[in-house]
């Protein structure tokens, strides 16, 4: 019996291999982002600690100095804060950029196995009726051979 061998194989192997490889970025992305998140959130505890300590010299006896130290660390603070959100902001872009990729890989990929799949079925009925065929053949032949 013959055996089934796929034509386009080797580029079903490719696509399969960029799918992998479209996870792998996608992962990169996604630690990336979940990263910088954690970075905003440090940075935001740290301001708001530093909003309290600003409340705390405005309240009790005012001393310019460490009035003036602590505006200046929450104005700092709010600055790296806004920086912060820019870059979660970029990796939140990459993060979508790597999963459209990645969709559009699996798709392709699986449009590929379909086709595979098509061309099996199609070959399963080939060789029925080939079969089909040599049963006939030989029926006819020990009916005509008595």
């Amino acid at each position: 019996m013959a055996k089934f061998q796929y034509r386009m194989q080797n580029i079903l192997d490719i696509k399969s291999k960029l799918e992998i490889q479209a996870k792998n970025a996608y992962t990169v992305a996604n630690n990336k982002y979940m990263e910088e998140q954690q970075k905003l959130q440090q940075l935001i505890i740290k301001r708001m600690g530093y909003e309290k300590q600003l409340k705390e010299a405005i309240s009790g006896n005012i001393d310019i100095k460490e009035v003036n130290n602590a505006r200046n660390s929450v104005n700092s603070i709010k600055v790296l804060v806004r920086r912060q959100m820019m870059e979660v902001h970029k990796a939140e872009l990459n993060l979508e950029r790597a999963r459209q990729e990645l969709n559009q890989m699996m798709v392709e990929r699986k449009t590929h196995e379909k086709l595979k799949e098509k061309a099996f079925e199609e070959f399963k009925k080939d060789m029925a009726e080939q079969e089909s065929k040599e049963i006939d053949e030989l029926v006819s032949y020990v009916f005509n051979g008595k």
